[in-house]
């Protein structure tokens, strides 16, 4: 048997790439770790990281340049970021300029969670795990 996939990047196509790395940036700390004209990789805790890439240069490697997002519009896309502060976290994602969705608010499936859009459109959940998960509901 071969071994399981891990997930360990996340790329998102993005329309002015400069707003969206200062976002994550100022809303997160996350450090770069990669950086080129069109492309920036931010390193996450525990090996993860996140890719922001230039949506038309991400276009070259795929054949094809993901249709953008409308402005106000969200994006088929959601970062569930796990945190231990989060009334502080959310402070820091308004403050570096994220669309609130949701305020923040306990989630049937066991933690209180905020939603933001990012300077892209896509969705950005920070949460807090506030209860054991109700097994018979939803799940995010």
């Amino acid at each position: 048997m071969t071994a399981p996939a891990r997930l360990g990047l996340v790329i998102l196509a993005v329309d002015d790439l400069a707003e969206t790395v200062r976002f994550y940036r100022d809303a997160f700390g996350w450090a770069t770790t990669v950086e080129v004209p069109v492309y920036v990789e931010l390193e996450l805790p525990e090996g993860m990281a996140l890719g922001l890439y230039e949506r038309e240069a991400f276009g070259r490697n795929t054949s094809q340049v993901p249709a953008p997002t409308p402005p106000g519009a969200l994006a088929p896309v959601e970062l569930y970021l796990s945190v231990d502060d989060l009334p502080g976290c959310v402070d820091r994602v308004r403050a570096a300029g994220g669309r609130l969705l949701s305020d923040p608010a306990p989630r049937d499936w066991g933690d209180e969670v905020a939603y933001f859009a990012d300077p892209a459109g896509n969705v950005v959940a920070v949460a807090r795990r506030s209860q054991a998960p109700n097994r018979s509901s939803s799940t995010p």
